[in-house]
């Protein structure tokens, strides 16, 4: 799935306060904002603390202005940073059936498929552990990046790299290594 091909593609990532969810929403409206398309993106949480479930949202259309500013209640893909959630927060709730679930998880297909159904196509990725190794934390933000064009080809890859430049510094290069490697790792099920 590209956005060239859809048009209108809306995303919504569920991670916890200080994982990265909103920035990786910012990075990849970037990216696709540098590609020439048009993009937004933008968080929905209140007093949320770190370590409290929240939710980010982007909107890519390669074709039209977005004029809508809602949250997304019916995404085509939603990305699941922290495994935990599964089980916390709807994470599926409005996703559409022809739709992409991407998590972050140690878990097989099956596993996931029996707590979630097999209505979406599913995309499995073990980002904490690749985040482990290149970052050396568990931040999962830009891994989960990875994952994400592995199954959509929303932007390049190399799209990202000047945002994730711009936004890391010195730790970018990480960030784009822990992207890459997702992007290898990612496992995908039709």
């Amino acid at each position: 799935m590209t956005v060239n091909k859809i048009g209108l593609l809306e995303i919504r990532w569920h991670g916890r306060g200080g994982q990265g969810a909103v920035t990786s929403a910012e990075l990849l409206a970037q990216a696709a904002i540098d590609e020439g398309k048009y993009a937004q993106a933008f968080p929905a949480f209140g007093p949320e603390r770190r370590g409290a479930p929240v939710v980010a949202f982007d909107r890519i259309d390669s074709q039209s202005p977005i004029r809508v500013r809602a949250e997304i209640r019916e995404p085509d893909v939603v990305i699941v940073l922290d495994p935990t959630l599964l089980h916390v927060v709807r994470v599926t709730a409005g996703l559409k059936n022809n739709g992409i679930l991407v998590i972050n998880s140690r878990k097989n297909f099956e596993e996931i498929e029996k707590d979630f159904g097999s209505n979406w196509k599913l995309a499995l990725v073990d980002a904490t552990k690749i985040a482990y190794e290149i970052l050396g934390l568990p931040i999962v933000n830009t891994t989960m990046l990875g994952a994400l064009l592995k199954v959509v080809g929303v932007v390049k890859i190399e799209s990202l790299f000047k945002p994730i430049n711009e936004r890391f510094g010195h730790i970018a290069e990480k960030n784009i290594n822990a992207v890459k490697k997702a992007f290898e790792e990612t496992v995908v099920k039709e």
